[in-house]
Order: structure tokens, then C-alpha cells, then sequence
């Protein structure tokens, strides 16, 4: 197995230099499981349950299913043509839930005084997910232009930052406060059936994701589902192939040095 990044290791090991396996004292065939078993399971797998899969601690687990996350990344997204669906969604704990000392007020809908938003392209059965600081025009609009081809389909709801995108798509809006949810075949269905599946996974697996990792949790439910129509096994050597890039422990806890 793969244990150190000493020169005597790169030269042995040279695919794993520069990559999320870097500098690991863990075993590579322990890293080919984990990627393999969080790459294959619909809805992930928590730290909790891969640490007693491979016998590591849960905080090794926990780091290692982060540095899977990285490369689940799509470091290079393409600009996307024809019909594409746009929608937000929230992050966090329902407020119906919370003991009366610790509910917030005036929190409903695209409230998000408690919660962090998430915007959403699906174009195509592919999805991309960006953590966002709010669903404001300025906000979203950019996104959208930086992604979407101009002269595109856009489909949306009736939200009002998506108000002037018809100056550069032909922008279709589904009136969901009307009760209307297709319209002339048009609709945001797709988007929210993963949105759906999202919220699932965050709630039935992990129980809770930090807004300062959503974003990763966002980029490995986007890679499972848009790699849906593959072989796990095929997932797992299409995983291996994107090893570049890694993140360090001091990374993820913000320490310095």
C-alpha cells in the first residue's frame, strides 16, 4: 500500500504524487475502497459508517471522504446550450422541528435567515450546484450568464430575480404559485427531483452538512447523478481519472501552517 510521498515512494508510486492520495499514511488499496464504496452508494455513505468499513477512526474517514469530494469536483464545466432548467433551493434545518427557544421567526420560504441557499442548472439530465450568499438578481443572474449560452432555453419559476433574463434566452416561466407545474412541455421537475434527492441523502445519511462544506457535499451528489447511467464499476475508474488536486487537514479545519 501506499504510505508516504518520500522520493523513494514517488518514484514507485508516481500516479499518487500531486493527487488526493498524497502524502497519505493510508493504505491506497484502503483509499481504492473508499472511493469506490462513496462513489457507488445512490446517497453517499457518512464517516461514521466507512470508518467501520475499513477499520480506520472516524475522523480518517471523515477526512478521506473530503478528499474524495475534491475530486468529484468538475473543475472545468462546459457552457451549457439548449434547454436549461434554473432553481434554488435552502439548506437547513426545518423550522417546525426546532424547540421553541430556537425557532426563527419569519423564516418560511425563500426566507434564509437560517439557512444557506444553493442555486441549480440542469441541462440535458447533468446538473451543476453552486453554494450561494443569497437568490438575488444580482446573485443569480451572473451565474446564469456565465454558464448558459447566450439564446438558450431557460426555464424558471415565477421568483423575481429571474425577471429580464428574456433580453438573452428565451425565458420560460412556470407559475408554481398558481399551481401550474408544466407548461407547452416546459418545467422545473427534473431540477427538483435531484433537489429531492439532495435532501434525502443530507438528512438520511449525514444528518447534517456545515455550510462551510455544503459545497462539496453539493459537488458529490452532482457527480453520482450525473454519472447515474454508468456502472459503479465504471463510477469507480472514472473517479480514479480525476485523482488531481487534493485538499490538506488544514484545509478543511482552517488552521494556518
Amino acid at each position: 500500500g501506499y504510505k508516504c510521498a518520500s522520493k523513494k515512494c514517488r518514484k514507485k508510486y508516481s500516479v499518487t504524487v500531486g493527487t488526493v492520495f498524497e502524502n497519505s499514511k493510508i493504505k491506497l488499496s484502503l483509499w481504492f475502497a473508499a472511493v469506490y464504496l462513496c462513489t457507488a452508494h445512490k446517497k453517499g455513505i457518512s464517516s461514521l459508517q466507512l470508518h467501520r468499513d475499513l477499520g480506520v477512526t472516524q475522523k480518517t474517514a471523515w477526512f478521506m471522504l473530503h478528499r474524495i469530494r475534491e475530486m468529484m469536483k468538475d473543475k472545468a464545466p462546459k457552457m451549457l446550450k439548449g434547454e436549461t432548467q434554473a432553481d434554488e433551493t435552502f439548506h437547513g434545518g426545518r423550522n417546525h422541528n426546532r424547540h421553541a427557544s430556537k425557532k426563527v421567526k419569519n423564516s418560511q420560504g425563500r426566507s434564509y435567515k437560517d439557512k444557506t441557499p444553493i442555486f441549480g442548472l440542469m441541462n440535458n439530465g447533468n446538473v451543476n450546484t453552486i453554494v450561494v450568499p443569497d437568490t438575488k438578481s444580482k446573485t443569480l443572474k451572473p451565474i446564469i450568464a456565465s454558464m448558459v449560452e447566450k439564446g438558450s432555453i431557460v426555464v424558471t419559476d415565477e421568483w423575481a430575480s429571474y425577471i429580464g433574463l428574456a433580453k438573452n434566452y428565451q425565458h420560460e416561466v412556470i407559475r408554481h404559485n398558481s399551481g401550474q407545474y408544466s407548461r407547452d412541455g416546459f418545467h422545473t421537475n427534473t431540477l427538483e427531483g435531484f433537489w429531492s434527492l439532495f435532501k434525502r441523502g443530507i438528512f438520511g445519511i449525514y444528518h447534517y452538512a456545515s455550510p462551510k462544506h455544503l459545497h462539496r457535499y453539493c459537488d458529490e451528489f452532482s457527480y453520482r447523478y450525473n454519472s447515474r447511467k454508468i456502472t459503479d464499476d465504471e463510477r469507480f475508474t472514472l473517479s480514479l481519472a480525476k485523482v488531481n488536486g487534493r485538499v490538506t487537514w488544514n484545509n478543511l479545519v482552517n488552521k494556518i501552517g
